[in-house]
């Protein structure tokens, strides 16, 4: 049972971490059981194939999840902002199966392996939840399979585009709600930066798209075939 100290070191942390409003009630209480970890943008969190037993809890800044072949060649599995988390795949106490690393200064929560247990032996009900987030990501998962196999680099590119822009404004025009480079696009395609770019230009050219303040504008529909 804790005690008393470890009641004030929570309540400490609670209070000088950023909210987390996007979070399920579970992630906001199991996040109290946690301790702060701050990364500088680039640093490595987790790498592919070790051991490791903590889930992160994201707080503030941004985590990207990805996988490596010995050339450097890398695929960009998922974005996670504030209120999500990664490292959950480690409860069967396998090796890592994607590295994570910081796109930014971010703040996380570490739960180690042995609390993230005993909050699930407590509230059965997150078991759930998580077992509901892993079938997304499966799934998720599974048509990023398909769009690589069978649909062209175009193709996963419009739909990545797709997925990150805001609703259309008054003007039908859809901002990136990430700022992301040519490089981080490729990463999503498995493809060149060179055919990211010229893909883009040729879009701008168009009339397609536009950049605001370093942000990818999707000024009007896409066309299917390009």
């Amino acid at each position: 049972m804790p005690d008393a100290a470890d009641g004030t070191r929570h309540a400490l942390l609670a209070a000088t971490l950023p909210p987390l409003e996007a979070a399920s009630a579970h992630v906001q209480a199991l996040a109290q059981r946690g301790l702060e970890r701050r990364y500088r943008r680039g640093a490595l969190i987790i790498q592919e194939g070790e051991r490791g037993g903590a889930l992160y809890i994201v707080r503030s800044g941004r985590l990207r999840a990805f996988v490596a072949d010995a050339s450097g060649k890398e695929l960009t599995l998922g974005l996670y902002g504030p209120g999500e988390y990664v490292g959950e795949m480690s409860l069967d106490g396998g090796p890592r199966s994607a590295s994570v690393e910081a796109t930014e200064a971010t703040v996380c929560t570490l739960i180690t392996r042995e609390q993230l247990l005993g909050y699930i032996a407590e509230q059965p009900d997150f078991a759930l939840e998580m077992m509901a987030r892993l079938i997304r990501r499966a799934r998720l998962a599974t048509e990023n399979a398909r769009s690589m196999a069978l649909i062209d680099v175009y193709g996963r590119l419009t739909h990545l585009l797709d997925q990150l822009a805001e609703p259309p404004d008054a003007q039908g025009r859809r901002v990136l709600r990430e700022r992301m480079t040519h490089q981080q696009i490729a990463h999503h395609l498995a493809c060149s930066r060179e055919m990211v770019s010229r893909l883009l230009k040729d879009l701008e050219t168009g009339g397609y798209v536009a950049v605001c303040e370093r942000r990818l504008v999707l000024l009007k529909a896409l066309p299917v075939r390009w």
